[in-house]
């Protein structure tokens, strides 16, 4: 893919959901760039993640889940170009934070005496508390019963209080109990806090020698700070005062105010522990704790411009997916039913979407959504614009869901099993479809399925996952002729039209891992009848197979025995080619 750019850039991806009182690990560790053009294609089980690693980079996310940890960039010049007035009250915004900036700027100049001083309250506060290996342990056992306590009030739940008294009450007892346990660890947590705290507390000579060190340190510092700041200094905090009001000028006048405080407090910090802020990166990571970073480029006597890197799992202003979802990333549900309003006309339902995100008139708005409805295949579109939904056969309601998707021509096409629901020979007129609009559109799919043969027949390259990681990754014709994960193997292997006459239909023992628990090793290791010692142990790395080919897999290890694919996928080219028309 050296010859397409990077569209979105999937980095370290952690995604968690609250779910009756725990937590479970969705996404874990994912990354992955998706490119310009491309089909890519998202396969696994069921409860794999496929839909919730889509969801997270279209803001989609149910109102329990989170995104963790990890970065997801989308790279996408129209909506990086930002542009803000340079009116009276910006200049005045600007104005004042380069002040307060010039002032900030200084501390950095006691750097060294402020991080010892930093350093030695840690440590107090670590020799104030309990050992931190024990806290740890305490902490593991209250998790557990509390997991416990949770199961089993869900359980209570689900029974019947007339004929199952009994099973209620033990369990009720259950949780009596785990709730007192609980709270005699929270309480040894808290008395061994309260002695580790005392005892330091009466070590006189201790206090004496922290107390001497720390009005040392602090008088060092007071001194530091009254130097002079240079001048290459005061440059730079000049474009941080324009970089500040450019991160901030689409929001609402107060909340401007609110964001340009909060930022000009990280960058006080940022100061105080010396952090390089002509660093590109340090100045993102200052700037991400409160709002995108929005990089100063040139400015004008009527507006500032700058361009800022997207990073969409760090949006915090819910009007920022306005302009990306439904404008730059869109989804086809599987279900076109649910995925459009019953109550109003077809021809209403795209024509509001045109208008909100290409703001035309209601006349230009018709025109457009006619023009989709011919390019997706209704016929006599004129005639059906005003009919309703229900009007219209599955395989012509999943047209009219496309040429939803498709009315404000987004980069990225998001399918999420949207043949499932149709028949084979729909599916096929679907899928040529959504492929043949993509040479006219220019945009990326990311295609979710079950079903192997749609990947053999749209994508480009395909993503493997399980458990929440991707666990292959490469070219379609490499995962289908010369896949190297076992779960990738077990997947082929259960195509139907793989099976021989009078054999039984290969299928993958065992269920996936529970997504509650931390998991040790490789998560396909119960699974997998190639599993080795080290699989139950440590998790594997990515190992590079080709340039565009990557298997998580202890089996590429050159210190793995060779093992061979199982024999019902080692000559799979001939039964695919002719079993999916590739």
């Amino acid at each position: 893919m050296e010859d397409k750019k990077v569209l979105l850039s999937i980095s370290d991806l952690i995604v968690r959901f609250r779910v009756r009182g725990r937590i479970l690990t969705a996404i874990r560790d994912i990354s992955l760039d998706i490119y310009e053009d491309e089909s890519i294609a998202i396969v696994g089980e069921s409860g794999s993640g496929k839909s919730v690693f889509t969801k997270t980079f279209a803001g989609m996310l149910d109102s329990n889940g989170f995104i963790d940890q990890g970065k997801i960039i989308f790279n996408d010049p129209e909506l990086s170009d930002t542009k803000v007035a340079n009116n009276g009250i910006a200049k005045k915004i600007i104005a004042s934070s380069k002040k307060k900036l010039d002032q900030y700027a200084k501390l950095e100049l006691g750097k060294n005496e402020f991080l010892t001083m930093e350093q030695m309250k840690q440590e107090r506060e670590i020799k104030e508390s309990i050992d931190p290996a024990k806290k740890v342990e305490l902490e593991k056992q209250i998790a557990e019963l509390k997991a416990k306590r949770t199961n089993n009030f869900n359980l209570g739940q689900t029974l019947d209080p007339k004929s199952e008294k009994d099973k209620i009450k033990a369990l009720n007892q259950e949780i009596k109990e785990a709730d007192a346990k609980i709270e005699e660890l929270t309480k040894k947590i808290k008395e061994e806090n309260e002695a580790a705290a005392k005892r330091v507390r009466e070590d006189s000579a201790y206090q004496n020698a922290y107390n001497d060190k720390m009005s040392q340190l602090k008088a060092a510092y007071e001194k530091a700070i009254t130097g002079e700041v240079k001048e290459e200094k005061k440059k730079q905090n000049e474009v941080l005062a324009k970089e500040i009001y450019l991160s901030v000028g689409r929001y609402p006048y107060a909340k401007r105010i609110q964001l340009v405080r909060a930022l000009l407090k990280e960058l006080k910090k940022a100061y105080q522990r010396g952090l390089d802020l002509a660093d590109e990166e340090v100045r993102n990571a200052v700037f991400d704790k409160v709002a995108f970073r929005v990089k100063y480029l040139d400015e004008t006597e009527e507006a500032l411009h700058g361009t800022c890197v997207l990073n969409l799992a760090n949006v915090k202003y819910a009007n920022d997916w306005g302009q990306i979802r439904g404008r730059k990333i869109a989804t086809v549900f599987q279900d076109p039913m649910t995925s459009l309003n019953p109550i109003l006309t077809i021809g209403k339902q795209i024509t509001s979407i045109i208008m909100k995100h290409q703001g035309c008139s209601e006349v230009e708005a018709r025109a457009k959504a006619l023009d989709l409805m011919h390019k997706v295949g209704i016929p006599n579109a004129e005639k059906r614009f005003d009919d309703y939904p229900f009007q219209y056969s599955g395989g012509m309601r999943q047209r009219i869901v496309i040429a939803i998707a498709l009315s404000c021509q987004p980069k990225i096409l998001i399918c999420d099993e949207p043949t499932t629901a149709l028949d084979v020979t729909i599916q096929a007129q679907i899928l040529k479809l959504i492929k043949d609009l993509q040479k006219e559109f220019h945009y990326t799919i990311v295609f979710i399925t079950h079903d192997l043969g749609v990947v053999a027949n749209i994508a480009d390259r395909v993503a493997v996952l399980y458990a929440g990681q991707v666990v292959e990754v490469g070219k379609v014709d490499e995962v289908f002729y010369d896949p190297c994960h076992p779960y990738t193997w077990a997947l082929l292997s259960s195509l139907p039209q793989l099976a021989q006459r009078n054999t039984t239909l290969y299928s993958i023992t065992g269920t996936p891992p529970s997504l509650y628990n931390d998991i040790v090793g490789d998560a396909f290791a119960p699974r997998n009848p190639y599993c080795m010692k080290i699989d139950t142990l440590l998790e594997p790395p990515m190992f590079r197979v080709s340039d565009t080919h990557f298997a998580k897999t202890w089996l590429l290890d050159p210190r793995s025995p060779k093992v061979e694919k199982p024999e019902i996928i080692q000559d799979i080219h001939k039964k695919l080619m002719s079993a999916f028309n590739i």
